[in-house]
């Protein structure tokens, strides 16, 4: 649920610009994968905030996944993108990913790189692709400090007089097995709303990923796994 409001304002270099939403999501893959995603919450509740300045912008997000009686986990994704000219449509961009879960901690990673970001003159298209060097730390006892790289492309469309709205991204990044063998990660995250007004929406969130999934069942060797939501936001 993450980098999405990014691509809504990033464009705007020199004028000063916030934007917040709060999404309220019921996810569906614990009733599709009743064996693979058994541990899976189905409410997440994201707060997501992007703030423009004269020198780039700022955008963080926080996943807070609730079952019926606990927090389960927070993760957060914290970015910081510096302009290279008003003129330009390229920015340096500094990353931190990470978090907290009822049983231990997600690991946790830093990021830097370049991107690219560009819109329309309306704003009603927006995008960006950024290149990444990604460096996982050694967070808890059974993972270790190793290198990788990640690429993202980041969208975002506004149609029927702003009525409806599709935005999304998509990530690639090397990461690694449980018996230390690299493989390609992919994760995507398609939302389509239907905007109400300027404050509310309602709408669905499809989770496409391959070797991202932590597979709870030991006979079954998928990877690649489709986990719609139903949501509602509200925009502050």
């Amino acid at each position: 649920m993450k980098k999405l409001m990014t691509i809504a304002l990033m464009a705007v270099a020199a004028i000063s610009a916030n934007a917040q939403n709060i999404q309220l999501h019921y996810d569906f893959g614990r009733n599709i994968y009743t064996g693979e995603e058994a541990g899976r919450q189905k409410v997440t509740v994201t707060l997501e905030q992007f703030k423009a300045d004269q020198w780039g912008s700022w955008y963080y997000f926080v996943d807070v996944d609730m079952s019926r009686h606990f927090t389960e986990s927070a993760y957060t994704e914290i970015s910081r993108e510096f302009n290279l000219s008003n003129e330009s449509p390229f920015a340096a961009h500094v990353e931190y990913d990470g978090g907290l879960s009822k049983g231990g901690s997600f690991q946790q990673a830093g990021l830097i790189g370049a991107a690219y970001n560009g819109h329309t003159a309306d704003f009603s298209k927006t995008w960006s692709v950024q290149l990444l060097y990604k460096h996982f730390f050694k967070s808890y006892a059974n993972t270790h400090s190793y290198a990788s790289a990640q690429l993202t492309g980041v969208w975002g469309l506004n149609f029927l007089a702003n009525k409806l709205s599709f935005a999304g991204f998509i990530d690639f990044w090397r990461g690694e097995k449980v018996n230390g063998h690299g493989c390609l990660v992919v994760l995507s995250e398609p939302q389509l709303w239907y905007n109400f007004n300027k404050h509310f929406s309602i709408g669905t969130e499809w989770e496409f990923s391959n070797n991202f999934v932590y597979n709870a069942d030991p006979t079954s060797t998928k990877t690649f796994f489709v986990n719609p939501t139903l949501a509602v936001k509200w925009n502050m």
